[in-house]
This record gives structure tokens, sequence and C-alpha cells, in this order.
């Protein structure tokens, strides 16, 4: 049986990377639909590639392929691996951390395998285009039905890379949070959910320090709850605290970027 793929990379969409994989996956599985979930991922950034893609999981059709390329490491030691969750999705890609976050989410890992059956690549291969000559045509032909022992050789699940997901620091007046993703209309999303602004007590009105600078903003539901330009911190689309602005970019006005710290404070 067939399964679909769906395809994450921070290739963007001005250059032929994430159409060159398209086309090599058409000429090695033509049959299989390709989901091009986004290749605007954060450059070379594998937190906000793996946040990413742990949001978006429940989202994907089950069974499916998982293509995810965020490779800053690509051509030196991190291995090429394929895996298969208790959930029953397949991961292919770069073993730097970028899948881990989806795959404990769904479940955790059954089955690893390194993508170490060079005659699953493309020749000749290149060292610096592994989306191209290796996760493509592994996604592919996983998808198309190949068994995922035959990709390569068995990896302890233990084995494989991790990327410690950062938690708040929680205060006596509130929290410090970290900026984990950016979007393209400039909100920030934070590694803080629900409940740690509940037990940090941050409701109504906070005050948010960021990069020296003082701002006030309002916790609250939607970006309609404060007028234009003012600065709003809400629950976001997958559960995350996100600091924006009102018909405007939180990134911008505060002079925020994936790694600063954002210190949320109550107002007495």
């Amino acid at each position: 049986m067939e399964r679909p793929i769906c395809f994450f990379s921070d290739y963007g969409y001005t250059d032929d990377f994430a159409g060159v994989c398209r086309a090599v996956i058409a000429r090695l599985a033509p049959a299989v639909r390709v989901i091009d979930v986004t290749h605007g991922l954060p450059e070379r950034d594998v937190l906000a590639g793996a946040v990413v893609l742990r949001n978006t999981l429940p989202y994907m059709p089950d069974g499916a392929v998982i293509l995810a390329v965020v490779d800053p490491g690509v051509g030196g030691p991190r291995l090429p691996v394929a895996l298969r969750s208790h959930g029953d999705r397949l991961f292919v890609g770069p073993d730097n951390g970028l899948l881990m976050l989806a795959v404990d989410l769904d479940g955790g890992v059954d089955v690893a395998y390194e993508l170490s059956n060079r005659e699953l690549w493309l020749k000749p291969l290149s060292a610096t285009f592994h989306g191209r000559d290796v996760f493509a045509p592994a996604a592919a032909l996983l998808a198309a039905g190949l068994p995922l022992a035959d990709c390569g050789e068995p990896l302890a699940p233990e084995s494989l890379e991790r990327i410690d997901f950062p938690l708040p620091r929680r205060h006596r007046d509130g929290l410090t949070a970290l900026a984990v993703l950016v979007d393209r209309f400039g909100n920030v999303a934070l590694n803080v959910r629900t409940r740690d602004l509940e037990k940090a007590r941050l409701a109504d009105m906070v005050e948010l320090i960021a990069n020296g600078e003082r701002y006030h903003a309002r916790v609250a539901r939607t970006f309609a709850s404060v007028r234009p330009s003012d600065i709003v911190v809400l629950i976001d689309s997958y559960g995350q605290a996100s600091v924006a602005v009102n018909a405007g970019s939180a990134a911008e006005v505060l002079g925020l970027e994936v790694g600063d710290e954002v210190r949320l404070r109550r107002l007495a």
C-alpha cells in the first residue's frame, strides 16, 4: 500500500532545491502523493524545524512518510536515517534531532535504520545535497512499499540524536521564555504553554522585557482583543503562547529573533 509523503524543508521557494526533490520522487514513485507542508522553515534552524514538525504532526495523514530536511551538517558525521514510529508513520531525514519531537509525539521510535544502502542513492552523490540524492529517493521508495529494513543498517533508538527542548524559567513574579519560532506575520512563538501561564499567574496585563526594553501587553484569546498596534500574548493555533501585535509584527516591534529571551512579568 502506498503512503503519502509530507515534505518539510528550509529550501525556500526561490531556488530549485525543493522542486528537484519532488521531481526525484516523481521519477521513482510517480503514483505517490506529495504534500508540500512547508519549505519555509527557518534556515539551518534545527530546533525551529523540530517545533514545526511536532506542531503539525497531528494533522498529517495516518501512515504518512514524513520527509524533513533542515541539515546544516550535510556532508559531515551526522547520519541519514529512516525510522518508524509506534504510530506507524515513517520519518526520513538527518539524524540531528529534527525528527525526534514529532516522533515522540507519535508514540516514540519503533525501529530505526541508517540510510546506508547505497543502491538507493542517486549517483553521483553530492556532498551538499542529500535531500535530493539520499532523502528524497528513500522517502519515495518507502512510500511506494519498500521495506524499511532494506534502507540499511539498523540503529538502536537510544542512539538517535535529540534536541533538548528548553523549558521556561519560573520567577517569583513571572517567567523567562525563549522565542522558538517566528512566522511570516512576525508572531513570535515561545516555549510556553497555557499551563505555564496559569502556573505563573500571568493574566490580563503583563510586562514584557525583551532586548533590554519594556513593553505592556495584554494576555488575551484573540488579536482583536487589543487595539491595532497593541501587543498581545495569546495561545496560538498549536497551543503555544505567542507574542503578537494586532495588525503588525511583534518580531519587528520588539526586535525579536529565534533564540532571544523574553521575560513575562506580572503587573501589580
